[in-house]
């Protein structure tokens, strides 16, 4: 399709009408004031006026030109700035206009008066705003056409992309859930006694949905794994999803082409090795100068350096103590999907502001996989070895070597990353948090983008000086690991948040306002999950993957049910289809070993089989149904009283007990609830017969 460009000429006049602008200094000097004008769509830069010093009642006439694009959101921000030349400008306020709704050959004038009771906080003077004149003008002018590719969120106007537009699935993905289905189609008629083969449709996705937890979470996954080997349910998975500790095992496992064709009581036994080990060799000489050296040649590539990159490097030798040996890298394990062998696995992030918003406020899904590395919300993706080159506009301006997955282990894993504002945020309860959060939903519902014209006010000119100095210093991450941003200079589509596939992962403060959000940014800044929910949940609400059934397995200590109860609030105010997750205060308190929930009301929702990290039947039984004896009561002592557990997440290092009652409590939790897990596949068979794909596959 092509397009026009057009010209837009913004003759801009700005004047004070009353009485000036003392009250923005009124104990010191007259203001040395100018207007920045950026329109991003249009240019990188930020144009300025001229400053008008020691000026109560400063006039500006000044004209500036922006070529812009009509298809693509156009939102001028102007912002009246006091210079200072001892500290940081002052911003006054800042209006936003969306220059769409000018008209080719169209002259407006726009006045924006700044809130009396605000004035009068400075001033003292009641009744009287700030006046400020801007007119606006658009002419239309000749050029060639120009081809735009758009997915309806984001724009390019390139041919040859580096970047994929779309939410559907890759083609690496479609090719193996074709193989997948075959293998998992002849794994259910055996594991359930079927009659018959099953057809394409009555074959459903099931998906195994693990959380972080340190080395707790990576060492209870590999029992839970091996439980459902033993089950043959293993090849009954499609999806495997990681989060935080949880990545650690996927990696691990993924590094071997066949690993749920063979026995994990292997992996598990160099696991249990390493995890046993002691750490102090850590930091020795060698180590400290190998670590040097690593971080050298990657800066010295183009790599952006970080304390995430140290992080990662430790990790690796804390994890396997192979000193430049480890060239594995994530597209290795397309071999491991090759022939649909294994599942697909999914590796969860988030994506947050570097400074001035909490993660609560601003945080965007991010998932990597050995086909791809995408943020959901904008429909973009890029091949997974295409991660953290440079890139500008959907195209690789600087090509980099794909990096060693131990560089992503620490992304994945980045606990390095938490501002005090989110401390502040999990100092408080759970409930307090999602009223705050529904909050913050409400206020977003609140900036129609319907509205062409937004003034964002400051506070009082001394109350705003300390916010500002404390926003500073609660939302600085000092630690954050960046990579480079393969959103970066792609453009809004004009009605991007009008979008369903957009409005679907909608949901931080920022996302009516286009130049604030991640396409704008420099940088992408990826933090571990637990920062916002500890669930890596989000590759499977994405409704092109059309989810059936959610094994759930919890590695947090103490409130076993608060992730999945987070969840399912998020998948409500998201209206993503969940189950409703309720229970009593007696669960609560005595939680069992497995949890079904369903919704007998939505076809959509997936059946989600919940396994918390509890000891129950497993202190009198060492096997299902093979009570313990007197010698062996003590094996079955698990200790996961949070604070006090020898699996707290800050434990470095488990004893070879500690180890094996953790695994083998995690593997007997899911042998002792096989029943369960076959009732609630089996359902899910019978409503693949019966419930119409189209219906499944919609959202509300």
């Amino acid at each position: 399709v092509y397009f026009e460009c057009a010209c837009v000429h913004l003759q801009f006049v700005i004047t004070q009408e009353l009485d000036g602008f003392p009250w923005l200094f009124p104990n010191v000097t007259s203001s040395d004031c100018y207007v920045s004008l950026w329109l991003p769509s249009a240019s990188p830069v930020k144009l300025q006026t001229k400053t008008i010093k020691n000026s109560d009642n400063p006039v500006w006439n000044e004209t500036f030109y922006f070529r812009i694009q009509r298809e693509v959101e156009n939102i001028l921000e102007l912002a009246v700035c006091d210079e200072d030349s001892l500290s940081k400008d002052d911003m006054q306020f800042t209006v936003l206009f969306n220059v769409a709704r000018i008209r080719p050959g169209e002259t407006i004038r726009e006045t924006f008066a700044l809130k009396s009771e605000v004035r009068a906080e400075n001033t003292g003077r009641d009744g009287q705003d700030l006046i400020v004149l801007i007119v606006f003008h658009v002419n239309r002018v000749p050029c060639p056409p120009e081809r735009l590719i758009t997915n309806d969120v984001l724009v390019v106007s390139t041919e040859k992309l580096d970047v994929r537009l779309g939410y559907d699935l890759c083609q690496g993905e479609q090719e193996f859930l074709h193989k997948r289905k075959r293998v998992v189609a002849g794994a259910l008629k055996r594991v359930l006694h079927l009659e018959r083969d099953l057809h394409g449709h009555e074959v459903p996705v099931i998906a195994v949905m693990a959380t972080g937890g340190g080395l707790r979470a990576m060492s209870a996954m590999f029992g839970h794994l091996l439980a459902l080997q033993k089950l043959n349910l293993l090849d009954c998975v499609t999806y495997l999803t990681g989060a935080s500790g949880s990545t650690w095992t996927l990696a691990d496992l993924y590094e071997h082409a066949d690993w749920s064709q063979k026995s994990l009581e292997e992996p598990l036994k160099a696991v249990k090795e390493q995890v046993t080990k002691c750490k102090l060799n850590l930091m020795s000489v060698d180590h400290l100068k190998y670590y040097h050296k690593e971080l050298a040649e990657r800066a010295k590539a183009g790599h952006v350096p970080s304390f995430t990159t140290l992080w990662s490097l430790v990790q690796e030798m804390f994890l396997h103590e192979r000193v430049g040996t480890r060239s594995y890298k994530l597209t290795d394990q397309r071999k491991a999907l090759e022939h649909g062998q294994n599942p697909l696995p999914f590796y969860a992030v988030l994506n947050v502001k570097e400074e001035k918003f909490g993660t609560f406020k601003f945080r965007e899904w991010a998932d990597f996989s050995p086909y791809e590395v995408a943020i959901p919300k904008y429909g973009v993706s890029i091949p997974s070895e295409y991660f953290d080159s440079e890139f500008f506009m959907g195209r690789r301006v600087k090509r980099l070597p794909e990096s060693r997955i131990c560089y992503l282990e620490g992304l994945w894993t980045n606990i390095f990353t938490r501002n005090l504002l989110d401390g502040l945020y999990w100092s408080s309860n759970s409930n307090e948090f999602w009223e705050r959060w529904s909050q913050d939903m409400v206020d977003i519902e609140k900036h129609s983008p319907e509205e062409d014209i937004t003034v964002i006010e400051p506070p009082s000119c001394l109350s705003g000086k300390l916010y500002e100095m404390f926003q500073d210093i609660m939302t600085k991450r000092p630690l954050l690991g960046k990579s480079h941003n393969f959103l970066r200079g792609l453009e809004f589509h004009k009605d991007y948040i009008h979008q369903k596939k957009f409005i679907e992962w909608k949901d931080t403060v920022l996302d009516g306002f286009p130049n604030s959000l991640t396409p704008l940014q420099k940088y992408l800044c990826l933090i571990d999950v637990g920062y916002f929910i500890n669930t890596s949940g989000a590759a499977l609400f994405k409704p092109e993957r059309n989810v059936d059934v959610i094994i759930s397995l919890d590695y947090g200590l103490g409130h076993v049910f608060k992730q999945l109860e987070m969840t399912y609030k998020y998948c409500k105010i998201q209206n993503i289809p969940f189950p409703k997750v309720e229970l009593s205060p007696e669960e609560e308190k005595n939680p069992k070993e497995c949890y079904i929930f369903a919704d007998a009301e939505d076809p959509r929702a997936p059946i989600v089989i919940h396994f918390p990290l509890v000891n129950d039947t497993f202190k009198e039984f060492k096997e299902p149904g093979v009570k313990r004896g007197h010698s062996e009561m003590e094996e079955g002592k698990v200790n996961l009283e949070n604070n006090c557990s020898p699996y707290y997440l800050i434990r470095l290092i488990y004893s070879s007990e500690n180890f094996d009652k953790l695994v083998n409590l995690s593997k007997y939790n899911i042998l002792n609830n096989k029943d369960r897990l076959l009732q609630a596949i089996r359902c899910a068979v019978e409503r693949r017969r019966t419930v119409p794909l189209w219906i499944k596959m919609s959202r509300a």
